[in-house]
C-alpha cells in the first residue's frame, strides 16, 4: 500500500535543534601543551516546496517562530545539511586522515577550521572559515546559532598524541531564500538531504574507508619499519556513509562517491542523536523509531543495532582492522571499552541530563585505542613468534633430511 503522505524530517530536526538549544555542550579546556583548538559550522536548511507560497515577511526571531511558519511544515519541504569536498584537503585534515582515498571517491567534511590568534573564540572561528571558504556570511540576518555540540578531542598515534580540540557549532538558514555562496574554486559543495540519512524508508548506505595502520603505528620516515607493520598488522577500515546530494556536482575527471566518515560523521551522528527520545518522555509518534541505523563493531553484534541503543559516534570511532585476529584480540582486551560504552549508551536514553561533566567519546576513544595497542603487542609478538618457529623448523628439516 502507498503513502498518502511523504515522510517529514521536519519534527526530528525541530526536536534535535530545541534540544541543542537547551542543552549546554561539554568544552574541553586545551592542556598547556596543546594549545591549538579548531572550529567547524554545520549548517541546516529547509528547502521549500515547489508549491509553497512565500512571503517577504521578516526572518522568525526564535526557533518556534522558525517551525511554524507554513513553508517550513509543508510536508514537502525538505531539510538539507552542508558539506564540502576539497580538492586540495588542508594540511591538518591530511595529518589527521591519513586515508587512502580511491580515484573514484571523495571525502566529505564540514567548513571550517583552525583558529587562530585574532579568533575572539570558536564561533568566530566557525564564522571566519565558513565566509573565506565558501562565501556564507553567517552572522547575517538569513542565518541563526542554534548553540554548540560537545567538543571532540583530535589525537593521532592511536590516541597517545594529542593535536588539538574541536568545538562544532550548528546553524539554520531560517530565511527560504539566502545569497548564494561563493566557494573557493578548490571546494565543492554538497547539500544533502536529511531525508538520506534518517528516513526509515531509504536507509543510508554504508560503505568503509580504508586507512594505512602503518601511517598511524610507525614514524613518517621510516620506510622499512612502515613495510614490516603494513605486513603484520594490515589496515584499518573506518565505517563511512555513501552522500546522495540534492545536486550532484561532478569534477572534470569522472564521477565520484562521496564518503561521510571519521570526525564529521561523528558529529553528524551526534546531531542525529539529539533526535533521539529519552527512555524518559512520555512522548509517543511513529517518528521515534525512524532513527539512522548504525553499524555496530562488534564480534557479538554484527547485524547493526538502531540509535536508540547505540551511542551516537560509536560507528565512526571504532574501525576494523584487515585481519581478523587483530578484531579478535581487540574483543578480547575490551572490557573497558565496552562499559564506556553501555554508560554512554544509558547516557543517550537518558537525556544526558546529569553527566554533562563526562567526556563519553573521549572516554570511549581512549579506552578503545588501548585495546588497540593492546592487541597489537600481541599480534605483533604472536607472528614474531610464529615466523621464528617457522624458521626454526625449516632449518631443523633440511639439516635432518
Amino acid at each position: 500500500m502507498s503513502q498518502e503522505k511523504p515522510f517529514s524530517v521536519i519534527p526530528l530536526l525541530s526536536r534535535s535543534l530545541h534540544r541543542i538549544r537547551a542543552t549546554p555542550p561539554r568544552i574541553i579546556a586545551s592542556p598547556p601543551t596543546q594549545p591549538r583548538r579548531a572550529a567547524v559550522a554545520i549548517l541546516i536548511r529547509v528547502v521549500p516546496s515547489p508549491y509553497a507560497q512565500l512571503s517577504n515577511s521578516p526572518p522568525p526571531s526564535t526557533l518556534t517562530e522558525f517551525f511554524d511558519l507554513d513553508w517550513v511544515k509543508d510536508p514537502n519541504a525538505s531539510p538539507e545539511i552542508l558539506f564540502l569536498r576539497r580538492e586540495a584537503p588542508l594540511s591538518e585534515e591530511k595529518s589527521i586522515t591519513q586515508a587512502t582515498t580511491r580515484r573514484d571517491e571523495a571525502h566529505v567534511a564540514f567548513p571550517g577550521g583552525r583558529t587562530e590568534p585574532d579568533d575572539e573564540g570558536g564561533m568566530y572561528t566557525a564564522l571566519r572559515q565558513t565566509w573565506e571558504e565558501i562565501g556564507i556570511d553567517l552572522a547575517e540576518r538569513d542565518y541563526m546559532c542554534i548553540g554548540q555540540l560537545d567538543d571532540r578531542e583530535i589525537t593521532t598515534s592511536l590516541g597517545k598524541r594529542l593535536l588539538m580540540i574541536l568545538s562544532p557549532f550548528v546553524f539554520l538558514q531560517v530565511t527560504p531564500n539566502a545569497p548564494p555562496p561563493d566557494p573557493i574554486s578548490t571546494t565543492i559543495l554538497h547539500w544533502t538531504p536529511l531525508s538520506s540519512l534518517v528516513s526509515p524508508f531509504t536507509p543510508p548506505k554504508w560503505s568503509t574507508v580504508t586507512v594505512d595502520a602503518a601511517s598511524r603505528l610507525a614514524p613518517r620516515h621510516s620506510v622499512a619499519l612502515k613495510l614490516l607493520v603494513r605486513i603484520l598488522v594490515g589496515s584499518m577500515e573506518f565505517p563511512a556513509v555513501v552522500l546522495q546530494p540534492s545536486t550532484p556536482v561532478q569534477p572534470i575527471d569522472g564521477p565520484r562517491i562521496l564518503k561521510l566518515w571519521g570526525l564529521s560523521l561523528g558529529m553528524t551522528l551526534d546531531l542525529m542523536s539529539y533526535m533521539v527520545l529519552p527512555l524518559s518522555t512520555k512522548e509517543s509518534t511513529p517518528l521515534s523509531p525512524a532513527v539512522m541505523q548504525l553499524r555496530y563493531h562488534s564480534p557479538a553484534s554484527p547485524e547493526g543495532l538502531r540509535m536508540e541503543v547505540v551511542a551516537p559516534s560509536l560507528a565512526s570511532v571504532f574501525p576494523k582492522f584487515s585481519y581478523p585476529d587483530v578484531n579478535f584480540w581487540i574483543w578480547v582486551f575490551g572490557k573497558r571499552y565496552r562499559e564506556v560504552v553501555r554508560g554512554w549508551e544509558a547516557s543517550v536514553r537518558n537525556g544526558g541530563i546529569n553527566d554533562r561533566r563526562i567526556n563519553w567519546s573521549g572516554t570511549a576513544l581512549s579506552t578503545f585505542y588501548a585495546s588497540i595497542r593492546k592487541a597489537l603487542v600481541v599480534v605483533i609478538v604472536a607472528r614474531a613468534l610464529g615466523i621464528l618457529l617457522g624458521i626454526a623448523f625449516a632449518g631443523w628439516w633440511i639439516f635432518s633430511s
